[in-house]
């Protein structure tokens, strides 16, 4: 059995469509959408509709700024924009119709927190299949899946205009990962909380990372706890007893998956 992982796709259409190629199945963990392009802060959504300067001013407030000040700054960008929440919308559907029909040998998707898994179901359909929240079995191997980002405890969800990330209340987020049944292998977007795993060199910060996966890590020993998010430069590695914990995320710049086979 072969399997393809990807994840942070971010808009990389081309590449996703050659993702499966050999594959039995492909497992993608979110972040499809390109909302902010750091590289080019004209692409990305908020790029072409709200202008590179927002762009751009956004990029340094995620690295620079207060959480405050960055959801205020793109709040009231959008407040300039007429409807905003139909042309957001529009925006997305247009990359969604894109992707998901890229998907095109038996794939498993979960959100990142660059989605908006309300639309998700509209594009579910045989062979590609919405796992958020459940263990399916690909192959003999029971895979474990869970989309998303929790906050830190305590924290809620700030809505900075028509956009607002897929971001969980950290309890909310923690039962859903314990109520999974055993796995075989663990895909989340975000990783277990392993210190080495969650340091972003974008952000130049730890990022979101979850102590219910490093539990159901520890638990279940699967032979692979894979996931994205975290902006690092070699896609590293960490072994929690026997399980190798994998970044497969840069998938936009790189184009090539990891490949898991048994």
């Amino acid at each position: 059995m072969r399997v393809h992982v990807v994840s942070d796709v971010h808009g990389n259409v081309e590449a996703l469509a050659r993702a499966g190629d050999g594959a039995d199945a492909l497992l993608v963990l979110g972040d499809l959408i390109d909302y902010v392009d750091y590289g080019n802060p004209a692409a990305g959504i908020l790029g072409r509709v709200l202008g590179p300067d927002v762009s751009t001013r956004f990029a340094h407030l995620r690295t620079n700024g207060a959480r405050s000040e960055l959801v205020a700054y793109v709040r009231d960008a959008w407040s300039r924009v007429a409807d905003a929440d139909a042309v957001l919308e529009q925006a997305v559907r247009e990359q969604y119709d894109r992707l998901f029909a890229a998907m095109t040998v038996p794939t498993y998707a979960i959100p990142g927190n660059v989605d908006l898994p309300r639309l998700w179901p509209e594009y579910e359909r045989p062979g590609l299949n919405l796992p958020d929240g459940k263990v399916v079995t690909v192959g003999g191997l029971r895979i474990g899946f869970v989309g998303g980002v929790p906050l830190p405890p305590g924290q809620t969800v700030l809505s900075s205009g028509p956009w607002t990330p897929h971001l969980l209340p950290f309890e909310e987020y923690a039962a859903t990962v314990r109520a999974l049944d055993p796995v075989d292998v663990l895909c989340s977007h975000v990783p277990p909380s392993v210190a080495e795993l969650a340091y972003d060199v974008v952000s130049r910060r730890p990022e979101a990372a979850a102590p219910a996966l490093l539990d159901v890590v520890r638990r279940d020993r699967p032979r692979a706890a894979l996931f994205g998010h975290v902006h690092q430069p070699l896609a590293p590695r960490a072994r929690v007893g026997r399980t190798e914990c994998v970044n497969v995320g840069h998938f936009r710049r790189t184009g090539v998956p990891y490949v898991l086979r048994w």
